[in-house]
């Protein structure tokens, strides 16, 4: 089958229309890195947990990738709503760390209970590019948020990776905002409401363990070692 060949000609799959969605912890890796793979199984469960919880009357993820769940959804609306229970439980859960969520709306090709195609990928790049914490979005989601009267940030026209034009994104506040500034530059924890009494006066890690990963390469984690303060 060459590259140019036509849908029809490709069994199996049936064209659609759906809102993808990826949702995967920031920092994972480096959680599984600083605390071994039995706690990293253990905060994968605790995620897999709140994924099925919140998947009550809404199809479960069409499949994971690592600490990564895919969804597929009819309608922005749908995926809005299920998301509005999922992404408000990971935020107030502080076992795991805080989660990056991407949506796009668009064509897709249907296998079985499997989605591909172009959509998939530009959700699966909007995932990658959000922040702790963040859920990013196209125009289609963005305006069924505001519709819902969810608070819409346009993020002007952003490069994704294999993308070659840039995309219009929009930040979406499903859940509570996160303050960067009490993130754990590590693991992506984010701090418990007692450490907001203090004020920050460098990076706030959730244990020594991520501190000491952080004095030993402030450079893999994002910061400079000049930027490194003693630990709280």
């Amino acid at each position: 089958m060459t590259v140019s060949a036509s849908v029809s000609a490709v069994t199996d799959f049936e064209p659609a229309v759906a809102t993808v969605a990826f949702v995967d912890l920031a920092g994972f890796s480096a959680l599984t890195d600083v605390y071994g793979d039995e706690s990293a199984v253990r905060v994968l469960c605790c995620f897999e947990q709140l994924v099925h919880e919140a998947s009550g009357g809404h199809a479960p993820p069409i499949k994971w990738i690592g600490d990564e769940a895919m969804f597929g959804f009819r309608d922005p609306a749908t995926a809005l709503q299920m998301l509005g229970h999922l992404l408000p439980a990971c935020r107030s859960e502080p076992r795991i760390p805080l989660t990056r969520t991407g949506l796009h709306h668009g064509p897709v090709l249907r296998r079985a209970n499997d989605l591909f195609g172009s959509t998939v990928n530009v959700a699966a790049r909007i995932a990658a590019r959000a922040s702790p914490g963040q859920m990013l979005a196209t125009r289609p989601v963005a305006d069924a948020a505001t519709e819902a009267g969810i608070d819409v940030e346009a993020m002007g026209k952003i490069k994704l990776r294999s993308i070659a034009v840039r995309v219009p994104l929009y930040s979406i506040a499903l859940a509570p905002a996160s303050d960067p500034a009490w993130i754990d530059p590590v693991c992506k924890m984010h701090a418990p409401l007692e450490a907001y009494r203090r004020a920050p006066t460098g990076p706030w890690f959730c244990s020594e363990r991520c501190a000491h990963a952080y004095r030993l390469s402030p450079e893999t984690y994002g910061a400079k070692a000049s930027d490194l303060a003693a630990p709280r």
